[in-house]
């Protein structure tokens, strides 16, 4: 089914110039065609359904150190570890000091997967060992990606796979993600990942 993604803005890649009034088509998997909302909606709108979002779509995010992130990390559940272990993910000795059980560890990739969809991650770089992680990961809809795979994603084109984020900073001009580490930086908040032109909604 063809699908017309309308957002305030696009971005072919993730640092390009911004394209106000853009839209995208999606066939399947692919992307069919980007360009001016009007025009697509003229050439697709009696054949495509329209799907607006309030925000800025650009391509989603790989992120080529999940395996570690995933099965070597503890991310501890807020609210309820914090008091205990805080909220910072634990690494090292203090996951080894942990009773970690195989479906505690499903637990806590399941938080990770969370905040990594909520930057607007879509491909995750495996492949992953454990078998609680590997289920949590599959029922996410994010894409594995191989060892070796790209470090960045590809740019918003005809043809390419239909693997993009929605951004949104409610009640600022500020779309796009602000850097982990700058000082007074927007909150900003992944609307919907969208893999293979199938919508994955997290609220951040």
């Amino acid at each position: 089914m063809l699908t017309i993604h309308r957002a305030r803005v696009v971005r072919r890649t993730p640092e390009g110039e911004p394209l106000p009034g853009h839209a995208l088509v999606v066939d399947g998997d692919r992307i069919a065609a980007i360009g001016p909302y009007e025009e697509l909606l003229g050439e697709y709108g009696g054949r495509a359904r329209v799907r607006e979002w309030d925000g800025e779509l650009t391509p989603g995010r790989h992120e080529p150190g999940a395996r570690t992130l995933l099965e070597s990390v503890y991310h501890p559940d807020d609210p309820y570890e914090v008091d205990e272990l805080g909220s910072a993910p634990l690494t090292g000795e203090a996951v080894a000091a942990l009773e970690m059980t195989d479906t505690r560890w499903g637990q806590s990739a399941r938080r990770a997967l969370q905040k990594l969809l909520a930057t607007g991650t879509t491909g995750l770089t495996g492949p992953f060992t454990r078998p609680r992680v590997r289920t949590v990961v599959s029922r996410s809809g994010l894409r594995v990606l191989p060892p070796g795979g790209p470090a960045a994603p590809p740019p918003l084109t005809p043809g390419a796979r239909a693997d993009f984020a929605v951004f949104a900073a409610p009640g600022t001009s500020a779309l796009r993600p602000a850097a982990p580490d700058t000082p007074g930086g927007e909150p900003v908040r992944c609307l919907a990942t969208v893999i293979a032109g199938r919508l994955v909604h997290r609220r951040a």
